[in-house]
Order: C-alpha cells, then sequence, then structure tokens
C-alpha cells in the first residue's frame, strides 16, 4: 500500500511536543489539584529530557551524516531542529510561567513554599550550614579549570554550578565546576513544615568553605544533556549483546552534547568559557563514531532560575490530600475475590479481563505468578519481562519457583531504553537463582506482555496465559491504565508456546493461530482488518474501527485509513501522544475523529475494535501503530474471543471516547483543541473507571456495545 504524501501528514517529533503541550495543560488547568500541577510540570521537564537524548541528538547525527532526504510529511532534518527549537522555547516558557507565576505562587499560599537562602531566620541559617557541614561539604568535590587543568568531564543531565573566584594575593580569576550530586536532597527541609531551600542555593552560600582564601565573584547553575541512545552494531549472542550495552551505558555518561541549559543571568564571559569547554568536550568523544555540530553560543538555553525541573516530582509527592488528587485503593476484580479458590480455578472457567490501576495488580496478575510458584501441579513458567520494578513480588516468585524445582523461563529485554542497567542486574539475579534468563534477538526489542503457565491437571497438561498492554511493574501498574486478559484457551496457549520457542531458541516461527504476532504477521493482519472494514463499508455492511494507542505513525496503516475513510467507515482513535495522521480532511479522513486523553493516569492500553459486519472483533496487547512496533519489536496482540467481554471493553471504549473533561481532539490543521461540557454533565474518564473499573456512565446512561457499533458516542 503506498504512502500518503506528505501533506497528509503531520511531523512526528513535533507532535510529541505538541503532547507535552497537552500534558502542561494540567498544570495550567485551576481544577487539578496544586501538587499534582507540580507534578506535570516535573512530567515535562522529564519528558524534554528523553527528548533531546534521542530524538535531537539523532536528528543532529543525522546532519552530521548528511542526510538530505525530508521526513514522510515533507521536513528537511534542519527545518525539524528550527522548528523544534522554537516550540521547546514556546513550551518551556509557559512551563516556567506556569511555575513561577502561578503554582508555586499558590502553593506558598497553602503553606508549601522555595524559599531562598536570603529568606531564612537566624535559626534556619544555623540548621542549613550545619546541614552543609555535615552532609553535603564531605561529598562535594571543586574541580578547577585552568590551562594546566582541563575542564572537568560533565555527567548526562548532572545539575553542576560553574563558579567564578578571584585570587586576592595573585588578581587572577579562576573558573571551578562543583557537581550537584544525586545523592543529596535537591529540596533541604527547613524547620517550617512544607518550607524547603534548593541544595544549590546552600551550596552556593558555602562556596567559601570550597575555595578557602579565595574570593568568590560568582556561580551559575548549568546543565548539559547527551546523546543516549544505545549504538549496538551487530551482535551475534546474547552475551555479545550484554557485554555491550553494559559497555554502552558507561560511554553514553560521556557521549557528545546536545544541549546546554544554564541559569538565567549567566554573565557572557562565563557561558563563552563553558561553551568552549562543551566543544572541547565533544571534539574529545573519540568512542563515539558520529559527533554532532558544534553547539553555537546562541543555541544555549536559558532555562530559568531553577534548573532540572523534573525534581520537584520530590515535592509533588507531600503527603498533603487537600493538595493532591483524591487517594485511589484499587478494587479486587469481582471474579476473583473468592481467595478460597486457586486463581487457575477461576480462569478456567472463563476467560477475564482486567483494568489497571483500578482493577488491582498484586490481586490479579502479582497473584497469577505468585500462586504459580507456589502451587505443586505447575510444571513451568515463561514470562516476557520488558520493564520491572525493584524486588517485586513477580521478581521473587519467578526465584522461589526456580529453587523449588519448576522450569522457569524469563525473556529480559537488555535493550529497554534508561532501563538497561536495572534489566542487567535483575537478569543476572534471577540467573543466579537458576532461572533460564535468554535476551532475544539482538536486532529486535522483545517488547509483548506475556506469562505462560504449564499446569499438569486430572485432564492433562493445561496451560494459562496472560496478555497484556503494560509491563509487569507493580510501580508503574498504579499509574499506568492498561488491560490484562488471562485465557486457558489452548490455541492461544500453543501459539504462546511458540512465542517462546522463537524468543529462547532458534525458531523462526511464521505461523500462528490466534495471536497477532510483530514483526512476523502483525503488520499484514492490521492492514487485513482494515481493509477487510473498507470493503464491508463499499458494500454497504456495517463497518466500524475503533483503535486505543500511544501513537500512531506508520504511515501504511495511516494510508489504509485514508482509503476506509474514503470508503465510508467511520473511525474513532484514541491516541495519547504521538498522531502523524490529521483528521477531518475533506475527501481523504472526513469520518476519522483523533482524540487524546491526558489526566491523572497515563493511558497505555492498546485496543482495537472492527465492526466486522456486525460480527464485533476485539484485540488487545502491546502494539502501537508504529513502524518500530511493526517491524523492529516483538509484539503481541490477542483477539478477546469470549462475546461476554465485548461488552466491558465497549463500555471502556464509549467512556474514553464520551470523556468532556481530560480529552482532546485533533483538528485537520494538527491544532489539539480541548474538549468542555458545554453545558452536557461533565465525564472525565478516569473517574468514571474509578466509580467502575469498566466504566459504566450514571449521568449518561449505559453505553454498550450497539452505541459502539452505531458511533454515538
Amino acid at each position: 500500500m503506498s504512502r500518503p504524501p506528505a501533506a497528509h501528514l503531520l511531523n512526528r517529533e513535533l507532535s510529541w511536543l505538541d503532547f507535552n503541550a497537552r500534558v502542561l495543560n494540567e498544570t495550567l488547568d485551576e481544577r487539578t489539584p496544586l501538587l499534582e500541577r507540580l507534578k506535570f510540570i516535573a512530567i515535562v521537564s522529564r519528558n524534554l529530557d528523553e527528548f533531546f537524548m534521542v530524538r535531537v541528538a539523532g536528528l543532529r547525527r543525522q546532519i552530521v551524516a548528511g542526510v538530505t532526504s525530508a521526513t514522510a510529511d515533507g521536513l528537511t532534518v534542519e527545518q525539524q531542529l528550527e522548528a523544534i527549537e522554537r516550540r521547546v522555547a514556546e513550551l518551556t516558557t509557559r512551563q516556567r510561567q506556569c511555575l513561577h507565576g502561578t503554582v508555586l505562587p499558590a502553593l506558598a499560599e497553602r503553606g508549601v513554599r522555595l524559599v531562598g537562602m536570603d529568606e531564612l531566620v537566624p535559626p534556619e541559617w544555623a540548621a542549613v550550614d550545619a546541614f552543609f557541614e555535615t552532609q553535603a561539604f564531605p561529598v562535594l568535590t571543586p574541580l578547577a579549570i585552568d590551562p594546566g587543568q582541563p575542564f572537568p568531564a560533565m555527567s548526562n543531565l548532572a545539575l553542576c554550578l560553574a563558579v567564578e573566584v578571584r585570587d586576592p594575593e595573585a588578581g587572577s580569576v579562576h573558573f571551578a565546576r562543583v557537581k550537584v550530586p544525586k545523592t543529596l536532597p535537591r529540596w533541604v527541609p527547613l524547620e517550617r513544615p512544607h518550607h524547603f531551600v534548593p541544595i544549590e542555593q546552600v551550596i552556593g552560600a558555602n562556596l567559601g568553605q570550597l575555595f578557602p582564601g579565595m574570593d568568590i565573584v560568582g556561580w551559575h547553575t548549568f546543565r548539559i544533556t547527551r546523546y543516549t541512545d544505545l549504538d549496538l552494531g551487530s551482535l551475534e549472542d546474547p552475551e555479545d549483546l550484554l557485554a555491550a550495552i553494559e559497555e554502552q551505558i558507561v560511554k553514553r555518561r560521556f557521549a557528545e552534547v546536545v544541549r546546554v541549559e544554564v541559569q538565567d543571568g549567566m554573565p557572557e564571559h562565563v557561558r563563552s568559557m563553558l561553551m568552549a569547554e562543551v566543544h572541547e568536550d565533544v571534539a574529545s568523544t573519540e568512542e563515539w563514531p558520529i559527533k554532532g555540530p558544534p553547539l553555537a553560543l546562541q543555541e544555549v538555553q536559558e532555562a530559568g532560575t531553577l534548573l532540572d525541573l523534573g525534581d520537584l516530582m520530590e515535592l509533588a509527592c507531600l503527603p498533603i490530600p487537600e493538595l493532591r488528587d483524591p487517594a485511589h485503593t484499587p478494587v479486587v476484580p469481582a471474579e476473583l475475590r473468592d481467595a478460597q479458590r486457586s486463581i487457575f480455578d477461576l480462569i478456567r472457567e472463563h476467560d477475564l479481563l482486567v483494568h489497571h490501576p483500578y482493577d488491582s495488580f498484586p490481586a490479579s496478575v502479582e497473584r497469577f505468578v505468585e500462586e504459580a510458584a507456589d502451587d505443586p501441579q505447575v510444571l513451568a513458567i515463561k514470562l516476557t519481562l520488558y520493564r520491572t520494578s525493584g524486588d517485586t513480588a513477580i521478581v521473587r516468585a519467578l526465584a522461589r519457583a526456580a529453587e523449588r524445582g519448576k522450569q522457569v523461563a524469563v525473556l529480559v529485554e537488555l535493550k529497554a531504553r534508561f532501563d538497561e542497567t536495572n534489566n542487567i542486574t535483575w537478569a543476572r539475579t534471577l540467573e543466579d537463582c537458576g532461572v533460564q534468563v535468554a535476551h532475544g534477538d539482538p536486532e529486535l526489542k522483545t517488547h509483548a506482555k506475556t506469562v505462560m503457565v504449564v499446569r499438569r491437571e486430572d485432564d492433562g497438561v493445561r496451560r494459562y496465559v496472560h496478555i497484556g498492554t503494560g509491563n509487569y511493574n507493580s510501580n508503574t501498574s498504579r499509574v499506568y491504565a492498561d488491560i490484562g486478559f488471562f485465557t486457558t484457551r489452548p490455541s492461544i496457549g500453543a501459539d504462546v508456546s511458540d512465542l517462546f520457542n522463537q524468543l529462547t531458541g532458534f525458531s523462526r516461527q511464521r505461523l500462528y493461530r490466534r495471536l497477532l504476532v510483530a514483526p512476523v504477521n502483525m503488520r499484514m493482519r492490521l492492514l487485513e482488518l482494515i481493509g477487510r472494514e473498507t470493503e464491508h463499508a463499499r458494500a454497504g455492511r456495517p463497518s466500524r474501527i475503533i483503535a486505543k494507542m500511544n501513537a500512531l505513525v506508520d504511515g501504511e496503516t495511516i494510508a489504509g485509513l485514508y482509503e476506509a475513510s474514503r470508503a465510508g467507515v467511520e473511525i474513532d482513535l484514541l491516541v495519547r501522544g504521538i498522531c502523524c495522521l490529521r483528521p477531518g480532511l475533506p475527501g481523504v479522513s472526513d469520518r476519522i475523529r483523533v482524540r487524546s486523553i491526558i489526566g491523572r493516569f497515563l493511558e497505555h492500553s492498546r485496543l482495537w475494535y472492527f465492526a466486522n459486519a456486525g460480527a464485533d472483533e476485539y484485540y488487545l496487547g502491546s502494539a502501537d501503530w508504529m513502524p518500530r512496533n511493526l517491524d523492529r519489536r516483538v509484539e503481541v496482540v490477542v483477539p478477546i474471543e469470549e462475546p461476554a467481554l465485548h461488552g466491558r471493553l465497549a463500555r471502556l471504549l464509549a467512556t474514553a471516547l464520551a470523556d468532556n473533561r481530560q480529552a482532546w481532539e485533533l483538528g485537520a490543521d494538527g491544532t489539539w483543541r480541548q474538549r468542555t461540557p458545554a453545558g452536557a454533565p461533565e465525564i472525565a474518564s478516569h473517574g468514571e473507571f474509578i466509580r467502575d473499573s469498566w466504566g459504566m456512565q450514571p449521568s449518561a446512561g449505559p453505553v454498550g456495545e450497539s452505541a459502539v457499533r452505531a458511533g454515538r458516542v
């Protein structure tokens, strides 16, 4: 299928920045509790860090490599970087204005304050000085910068002080750098409840102790961002992969610089000195085969009076209930509330769906793995591990099962971005416990979310399967909205067995009974499903597509959706983040609507609905509609064949589409506009799901399959 013309597509990078603008809007929305608004400021800051480390760095490398071709939307690399610079400037300006002009003053009125050193009263000065002497001073290392002492290597994202000192005897001026260790608290608490002073101000006020006998001329904070993606090349076996990733993790702490942030008001001569050393730093990164072009002095970003706003997440977690979202306790799914029965008995009776964080992750997924570890009838456990969280119940259960002699195999994805070190640690921990650990294909990321338990029963060996949209991570399960599916269907169990054999052994499995597996058959099947709806519409049969995902980028899939729209298929897309499709183009996509839900929880589930001439089909799994998911990752999507479960999924989609509080709509011009109740009852999908895990809407009446099929939501 041909790809759409450039005019019919939105730019991937700019769409991602638009997503962050929607996240930032939660900070601007007075309906959002104050500490939650602070949280969204921190999220945007961390998102921008990753954007520069990966996406902007990649674009700069394309310039060095001489790439001149335009992207699918028609922008050259240079045009993208110019547009990114403008958008980021607008975004960060709004972010700082909101922080300093609205959120911090409002928090101060409620007793939560960031104060400067000049605002401390004498007893607080004494306490802060004691903190500096006992906790900060011993771990700080001032590093001089002079012809005999080159500028010290600066690690990625480290908050640093550029210090200018004068020798009173010689009259000479010198520069030094002081790195703020992550082991120190960013916000030093005072005796006044919920009052804090930034650690850099504490250090700045005590620089005389770090440079005794010198006059402190001034100090300013700065921060650099480096390229951090992995350059693995071609590897032949998992041992090479693990060693190569460990090497890359060390190297990328000092890879080429792609961004320099400085505190407002940094003098020009200090900035020039800093940039000269940054350029020397870039020139010395011999391990990296491609170096970005030098950063111009005017490309340095003035980042306000506070740098690294991601650290505001610490303050956002202050235990002040009236300034945060109401507490939410996930419920035990109704089908799993009989604690006297084995979870395997419950799953064997019928397929189950769970919706996190509304349904309890410990009471469902963790219980599944824990019971498997302890059940003497269980013979084997197999699991894919993309991201996990510390010493979790699942990791402990896997180790316990292996120690008890069960066959335990875990596919640990070492290439999960920014979790590489964590995953290497857990891979080795599991191996030490007797778990068979595999790392999959070095050229593919294993992003699938799948567990299989093999159990001996009276009527033979049975496979129990969980397939989900989210990671097996107890931390993110409390804030990521995901769906999980439990089944004992033999065809699905057989497919999952084949999948694990492919992941852990030498197999080129190409045929799957029910599963859609990338990169084997998912792209083909997805296009077939879209094409089938197109043919139904042309023939006058019922047709409809609803798809929920994190990102929509794939050009071939977008072309299929445009063709379906032309044929008369009504299409609703729920895309949390990047969307390259332009909805509402006359004669192209005028039957396509795109919405994005931003709110308390991070929308992470991937769910597809196809009307199929009245024979409804639902699919859920790990894949977004992006080239990387369809072609360069191992992904799993499963059809939900139990009709009794269709109503639940229909209500979930209907509730999301009815959202007029947290939802945004994308226009044909690429502009996102927030939906408003406009006199109708306010429907915030996250609140609806908290009240009822599957999204029944008391204010609007029950919404079921017929409403979804008819497009009445």
